[in-house]
């Protein structure tokens, strides 16, 4: 009963809310960095665990993803409310409140062979033409 309570580490606020707490606190103009941001944490909170800095990098990376934190020139701030949201890479994701499209009506094939262009050759790569057959056996005389 006792060494459960001697074992167990000293309690510490969760890592996002010691980062949100030293940027606020260091109050850089440019942000603060990994590095400060660590600084800050040991000196605030003394024993840490003995992975701090892969859980520092993970929930620095975490938060930045989620947009609680902007990272820019190596620094890592609060986003600006005013600031436009991020937009993603690629291509934008469909609305789904949005009315389906209109399929676009084909011209109908005038003839059954390729379309042919303006040069008079069709369109696309060409077929492959088969090489012919050689007789490849042994003649008896």
């Amino acid at each position: 009963m006792a060494a459960e309570e001697v074992n167990k580490p000293p309690s510490l606020p969760p890592y996002p809310e010691m980062i949100l707490e030293a940027i606020a606190d260091l109050n850089e103009k440019d942000g603060s960095n990994k590095s400060s941001i660590s600084k800050y944490i040991e000196s605030k909170h003394g024993d840490l665990p003995a992975g701090h800095s892969n859980l520092l990098s993970d929930h620095l990376n975490s938060m930045k993803d989620s947009g609680e934190l902007v990272f820019l020139k190596n620094n890592y701030m609060k986003p600006d409310p005013n600031a436009p949201p991020k937009r993603g890479r690629g291509r934008p994701r469909k609305d789904p409140n949005a009315p389906p499209a209109q399929k676009k009506a084909r011209p109908a094939a005038t003839s059954s062979g390729p379309t042919v262009s303006k040069t008079g050759r069709p369109r696309g790569r060409p077929r492959k033409v088969k090489p012919e057959m050689a007789q490849t056996g042994v003649q008896a005389n």
